[in-house]
């Protein structure tokens, strides 16, 4: 499973883990462990270096800030299902099994940035900000920004994500998923939150490359309007041997419907 000098540190804080990586470009950051050590099994992913950053404490916990939550990144999916969170305790219970709830972490997912998690739609209807800190310090980056394609986020080499805030003053939040069987892995999966100021955000996930916004939804139900249909271009979406396209299309007009419903 590993080459034969294969590499293993361990980091205490966050200064220690971006010295680290900047002295080794190879390492590779591990958690929870339940993204990269199945893809290492498979063989998909042969790190020489790993970093294991499950010892940085100020990287855990929920804590209000304002009218933010403050999240650490390796806050499990656990802890973030007993929270009182908007939103992301209702898609952490949709996440795995407790063996993966009670060891993944959030930050871990979304810095996977996996087409078909949860999480990425949640992030992009709640309009979450992502605190990413490395050897040229920190940044704060929009959730709008942070899926850039698939399994491909924001956070460069040799930065680490640190935070997430989440704003504390949502309405109203929803999230409906239609799931694959085996997997439990999101064929689509649908987040819509209605902020404080009255806006509508809503966001699909699973069925292309990326976690989208779903503007036309937003434009829709803004004024208090039922879901439209029509909301995706089979075109823009990834089918296979579980759902094709035209039928991914069909179930973000499903899930939208459904999730405007139960927002009310």
């Amino acid at each position: 499973m590993y080459p034969a000098n294969f590499e293993y540190q361990k980091a205490d804080s966050v200064d220690q883990a971006i010295a680290a990586l900047a002295a080794n470009p190879d390492l590779k950051l591990i958690a929870g462990g339940h993204s990269l050590l199945p893809a290492m099994k498979l063989r998909l992913a042969q790190p020489p270096a790993l970093l294991d950053i499950w010892g940085i404490q100020e990287m855990k916990g929920i804590q209000r800030d304002g009218d933010w939550f403050v999240v650490g990144a390796m806050t499990t999916h656990a802890e973030v299902l007993r929270s009182d969170l908007p939103l992301f305790p209702e898609v952490a219970g949709w996440v795995g099994d407790p063996m993966v709830r009670n060891r993944g972490t959030i930050g871990g997912s979304l810095a996977h940035a996996d087409p078909s998690a949860d999480y990425p739609a949640a992030a992009l209807a709640l309009g979450v900000q992502f605190v990413i800190r490395g050897p040229d310090g920190e940044r704060t980056v929009h959730a709008d920004d942070m899926f850039v394609g698939m399994f491909e986020s924001a956070v460069q080499p040799g930065e680490l994500l640190t935070h997430i805030r989440i704003p504390a003053t949502i309405q109203a939040s929803v999230y409906e998923k239609f799931r694959h069987p085996a997997s439990h892995y999101a064929i689509v999966g649908l987040a819509v939150a209605r902020h404080a100021s009255g806006e509508v955000r809503a966001a699909y996930t699973g069925a292309a490359e990326r976690a989208h916004r779903l503007t036309k939804l937003e434009e829709a139900v803004k004024d208090g309007n039922p879901a439209p249909t029509g909301l995706v271009e089979a075109g823009d979406l990834l089918g296979d041997r579980f759902a094709s396209a035209e039928y991914r299309a069909h179930l973000v007009d499903v899930l939208a419907a459904r999730a405007i419903e139960r927002l009310g």
